[in-house]
């Protein structure tokens, strides 16, 4: 940990220690599967600290969100994985506020009355080496060392946000260390195959994506037959002969589809087991609350998080749903294609909590890798915007969040996030305007 980070968790811990203990206090986060384990970690903390908690997760908290929270009285809000790009509207909120955030910041010093705690304020890339989830899990951790034991859940974040790619590093790797030398996790070697049966695993693979595979029962059935192993075998009981033959068709299908070095290196890699999260592979666990939140169903990601086994339960039945609605776009935008621009590919979507999971997918395991994939979708007078770019174009000067922020602010919409994701909303009259600044921008970025 930095001592600048050491700091800001001390300073926060302060403020809400000066809370009185009959005092409910406000959580915000983000309703992906990090800002829903950050969430369930400080739900947690607070109620061991003796606080009583309201907690919302929020997918735009931008302006309608923040303006619900704005007329309620509260003494203290938290923001968990958001705030950094939204602190002017947190400001004029005048209520005490404590900002946990990895996203890009838009001011270092912000009012008295808000305090800021972001990974990148502190020596810390919040691209790659933190989390909402890990951040927020350091601050609890400070607060009471007992908090130890939700790790599960800050790894749960790392998972979600994908911080793996690349190989995991800095704070996030100091969290996983510690909780490995503890005996809080296990860690082990695979690849990540869950569901009910061999079957299940392989037709609701979509991350990582098997072109041709994932979604195709005729396929999975001939290629099952082919390794003479039956469609129900569960996933554990498989033979090592079996799982190798299986692994290196996969991963055969990932090279033929050209997919980059550094996520095929995601494909088999070591991979974390709770001793208290279900038992569960904490990838695995990262998709469900994923699915919960942007499937609607928000409330049960955060009871499944905070370990209620009922919303677990119904999380998993829900997740086959989820899966499928993915799984539909992501065969239809095989065959149909995707729209091309100078400096970006586009495509639209019908749900906007799914364009952005359906854009990373496809940037790591359909398309190829020389510029950033957008997805659009129309909803009433706006229009959603998400952007997912890959490591190499970061490198080359890609800043997806630059890009979103100014082109959306130029046309009285808002926006931001990271280099390498992010995205905008926008008044849909002004589509075909944003798109030619977007362009513009991105087209200079790689320059």
């Amino acid at each position: 940990m930095t001592d600048k980070l050491n700091k800001t968790y001390k300073k926060a811990i302060e403020i809400i220690l000066s809370i009185p203990k009959d005092t409910r206090i406000r959580v915000i986060s983000h309703y992906d599967a990090d800002g829903i384990s950050a969430a369930a970690i400080i739900c947690k903390a607070l109620y061991h600290a003796g606080y009583d908690f309201h907690s919302t997760l929020m997918r735009n908290p931008f302006d309608k969100g923040l303006t619900r929270v704005s007329k309620e009285e509260n003494q203290l809000i938290i923001f968990l994985d958001m705030g950094s790009g939204q602190i002017e509207t947190i400001e004029k909120m005048n209520c005490k506020s404590i900002i946990v955030d990895h996203h890009q910041y838009l001011k270092e010093k912000p009012a008295k009355h808000v305090f800021q705690i972001n990974a990148n304020l502190c020596g810390i890339n919040g691209n790659y080496e933190a989390c909402g989830a890990s951040l927020t899990y350091g601050l609890c951790k400070a607060l009471n060392h007992d908090n130890s034991n939700l790790v599960s859940l800050a790894i749960t974040g790392i998972m979600g946000d994908k911080q793996y790619i690349g190989g995991i590093r800095g704070y996030n790797k100091s969290i996983i260390d510690e909780a490995l030398k503890n005996n809080l996790i296990t860690e082990k070697v695979g690849i990540k195959f869950y569901g009910e049966s061999i079957f299940d695993a392989l037709y609701y693979s979509v991350d990582p994506y098997f072109s041709g595979v994932s979604g195709n029962k005729e396929v999975i059935n001939d290629l099952l037959d082919k390794f003479k192993i039956n469609t129900d075998t569960k996933c554990e009981n498989l033979s090592e002969n079996q799982m190798s033959q299986l692994q290196s068709y996969l991963m055969f299908l990932l090279v033929k589809k050209g997919c980059e070095k550094n996520i095929l290196d995601t494909i088999i890699r070591q991979r974390y087991y709770s001793t208290n999260i279900y038992g569960c592979e904490l990838e695995r666990f990262a998709d469900l609350l994923d699915s919960c939140g942007k499937s609607g169903n928000r409330g049960l990601g955060l009871s499944s998080a905070i370990g209620d086994n009922k919303s677990f339960n119904e999380a998993v039945k829900l997740e086959k749903e989820y899966k499928q609605k993915i799984l539909d776009e992501l065969i239809r935008l095989e065959n149909d294609g995707f729209i091309e621009k100078k400096g970006f590919k586009y495509f639209y979507s019908i749900d906007s909590s799914l364009g952005g999971v359906i854009g990373g997918i496809a940037t790591n395991f359909i398309l190829d890798s020389e510029k950033p994939l957008m997805s659009i979708v129309k909803k009433d007078d706006e229009i959603h915007v998400s952007c997912r770019g890959n490591q190499q174009l970061v490198k080359q000067g890609l800043d997806l969040g630059f890009a979103m922020k100014k082109s959306s602010e130029k046309l009285g919409g808002h926006g931001g996030g990271h280099a390498i994701a992010s995205g905008a909303t926008i008044q849909a009259s002004k589509e075909e305007e944003f798109l030619k600044i977007v362009d513009e921008i991105i087209i200079n970025q790689l320059k």
